[in-house]
């Protein structure tokens, strides 16, 4: 836990205390509920882990499908208006802000994946909209209020509507 609210004041000068966080980071305590639900979910209290993220995004205004696969360290910044759909797949150190949406577009594909991957070390801007089967690669980032529809290359910007890659 440590570990996780370090990189929190790393990535944003307005955290001073762990005790701020905790009590006054939306993000962070939608995450906090989201480990409890994701661990309900896989074994086999979906039900009840959906009613918990419903409340959740009913209190805080961020939805988080407790499907979804989160790794280490995610920081929601504000967080109002984050939507991370079912078979959304986050990596570690991803940085995101408010009013992003990880949307799925259509059934998917055959496996049923119809949300995007987010590699670590990511950053998306507020309000972004990331839809589909796609990828963010590794360190990419994504601009405020970019529509992205295509993969973004590692280490690449992707930004407008719809996104293209900044050369």
């Amino acid at each position: 836990m440590r570990e996780y609210f370090d990189s929190i004041k790393r990535r944003d000068p307005a955290a001073r205390t762990i005790f701020q966080i905790i009590l006054l980071y939306p993000g962070v305590q939608a995450i906090f509920w989201y480990r409890i639900a994701h661990f309900l979910y896989q074994h086999h209290f979906k039900l009840l882990a959906e009613m918990m993220m419903f409340i959740v995004r009913c209190v805080l205004n961020i939805e988080i499908h407790p499907a979804a696969t989160i790794g280490k360290r995610l920081f929601i910044d504000h967080g109002t208006g984050v939507v991370i759909g079912a078979t959304s797949v986050i990596g570690d150190d991803v940085t995101m802000y408010h009013g992003v949406t990880l949307g799925g577009v259509g059934r998917g594909d055959s496996s049923g994946k119809r949300h995007p991957t987010v590699e670590d070390g990511v950053t998306i801007g507020a309000g972004a909209k990331v839809l589909g089967n796609i990828t963010l690669g590794q360190g990419c980032m994504i601009g405020a209020n970019a529509v992205v529809l295509k993969d973004v290359p590692p280490r690449k910007t992707s930004v407008g509507v719809p996104s293209a890659v900044k050369k």
